[in-house]
């Protein structure tokens, strides 16, 4: 059983800067793909980031090139997404998503994510 578990969500003001952190509970060694998505209410599910683990690179969405940053800790066995310049439209809630195994495509759909975790909900005010 694969458990993510996510932190660093909460309230910030357009222009601002939040931190999010996905730990995963397996082995570090374990080869994956792991992604940041989000979904607001009443909008489906977007991908936002996505990194590999054994790979160097990182994939974006349009939306928030230039001002998130997606990063891996091996050893913490843990995925970060840097969030700066904020924005209102980035409110939503976020989820870290895990795909194990030797693909290393960063997948921009959901359906390629075998693990997911609660979410946290990400709210940016004016």
């Amino acid at each position: 059983q694969v458990t993510l578990r996510e932190s660093g969500g909460g309230l910030a003001q357009a222009g601002g800067s939040l931190r999010l952190s996905c730990e995963a509970s397996t082995r570090t060694s374990f080869n994956r793909i792991m992604a940041w998505f989000r979904q607001n209410a009443g909008k489906e599910r977007e991908f936002v980031a996505g990194i590999g683990w054994r790979r160097d690179g990182a994939e974006y969405a349009e939306s928030v090139k230039g001002r998130f940053t997606i990063s891996r800790d091996i050893e913490k066995n843990s995925v970060y997404l840097q969030m700066s310049s904020l924005k209102l439209e980035d409110t939503a809630v976020y989820y870290c998503a895990a795909r194990f195994g030797n693909d290393d495509n960063l997948y921009t759909s959901g359906g390629y994510y075998h693990h997911w975790g609660q979410g946290t909900l990400v709210t940016v005010s004016s």
